[in-house]
């Protein structure tokens, strides 16, 4: 078979994207055009392959529409009737709250506290949704994560937790049904909406996203679990990244019966994290400002403010972003399916210190980029340039340590 190469003028823009490192993976190129699938590319990240010919749409208003919704072109801030709180680093909020799941192996099985878990299956359970789209573990190689569909009576338990590996849900067409529940990155969250309302599209599906600090290579994974004695041509039983607890640990199982696991501290912080992609250290919205509702963990911490890793309990953070996310989470909680109480946003910045500092510093990072020669985002609304200004020292550190690093990838393409 014979792959059509690209061309055209949206052609151009996919590979203008990807070619400044500036693609999250997150699918929306291949929503607008079928004819693109996301694949693993050689550094492990998902990526837009031309396996068909644009047939949908004319390639001029495909590309239009992907100018204004590739989070790898523009991402733009939100804002949506009833906000009225805010936070530098988590933006515009209905309400706040910390949460869990109300169901114990629900809160026990996912990632903090199974509140996302818990309000997906409650939405299709109760009638309000259709199905739910979202990630999980693929059934025939539980090293690789899919996107899902999950309907009433699936087995929503079997694919809770957090999935640190590349997966694009944005790409599938159900993801647009104003029936649907999707489960997605914070980018998967930015580019739907973008195109949705591009497309004049009024109803839109509930959208549910997390905190995210960055998709890690699919290699990564698969690094991680040799070091634990785990061969890459050793069949898996299951993966879980974390949960069974809080944060809950690493743990793999072959077909033969042969365990591993790792503290969540060593998986992410040793080998996931450091993996992620540029796109992701670059991301302006870690906290989903796009979705009608966010968790996060609330974390413990120490007296410098850092999080503590040690099991307990599952907790999140749970904000409300628009006024449907918002009566959502009151009717969760009058039907008994979560536990929650109120939070202010600031309370929830400060055991977020990793959201707090890549936002803080971002101008600085653009700045240092494009001043090397690269293309970045459009990021708009979320004042970015202001919070620079707010420590000229630390912004020329970044813009200096950004430039630096990009430059040197600047000549080694050469």
């Amino acid at each position: 078979m014979t792959i059509p190469t690209f061309s055209g003028e949206f052609d151009k823009l996919v590979r203008n994207v990807v070619d400044n490192g500036n693609c999250s993976g997150c699918g929306i190129c291949s929503l607008i055009d079928p004819g693109l699938s996301m694949e693993l590319d050689d550094g492990g990240f998902n990526r837009p392959i031309r396996r068909l010919p644009l047939t949908v749409l004319s390639d001029t208003e495909a590309r239009k529409q992907l100018e204004v919704s590739c989070p790898g072109t523009m991402v733009q801030r939100p804002v949506n009737p009833g906000q009225s709180d805010f936070d530098q680093a988590l933006g515009r909020a209905v309400s706040s709250w910390q949460a869990w799941a109300i169901d114990p192996e629900t809160r026990f099985r996912g990632s903090s506290g199974g509140v996302l878990t818990a309000l997906a299956q409650w939405a299709v359970e109760s009638g309000r949704s259709t199905r739910v789209i979202g990630a999980g573990a693929d059934l025939n190689n539980p090293r690789q994560s899919v996107p899902v569909e999950l309907h009433r009576g699936s087995d929503f338990l079997r694919q809770s937790g957090s999935r640190y590996a590349p997966v694009s849900i944005g790409g599938l067409a159900k993801s647009t049904d104003p029936s649907s529940v999707v489960v997605g990155k914070p980018c998967e969250a930015s580019g739907l909406r973008q195109l949705m309302t591009a497309r004049g599209q009024s109803e839109m599906p509930l959208i549910f996203s997390f905190f995210c600090a960055g998709v890690p290579s699919q290699r990564a994974t698969d690094r991680l679990l040799n070091e634990l004695g785990i061969p890459a041509d050793s069949p898996l039983r299951t993966l879980r990244y974390r949960g069974h607890g809080w944060p809950g640990s690493f743990h793999a199982e072959t077909l033969d019966g042969v365990t591993a696991s790792t503290s969540y501290d060593e998986s992410w912080g040793k080998q996931l994290g450091p993996s992620m992609q540029w796109r992701c250290k670059v991301c302006p919205d870690g906290v989903g400002e796009s979705a009608d509702l966010v968790a996060g963990d609330f974390w413990k911490t120490d007296e410098k403010g850092y999080p503590l890793f040690a099991n307990s309990e599952g907790v999140s953070a749970l904000i409300a972003r628009t006024m449907r996310g918002h009566e959502l989470i009151l009717a969760a909680l009058e039907s008994g399916v979560i536990g929650a109480e109120p939070l202010e946003l600031r309370h929830i910045s400060s055991v977020q210190p990793y959201q707090v500092e890549r936002r803080a510093t971002l101008w600085a990072r653009l700045f240092g980029r494009r001043v090397a020669g690269w293309q970045t985002p459009s990021y708009q609304g979320f004042g970015l340039f202001r919070q620079a200004l707010g420590s000229p020292a630390r912004s020329l550190r970044y813009a200096y340590g950004s430039f630096r690093r990009s430059w040197k990838r600047s000549r080694s393409r050469l």
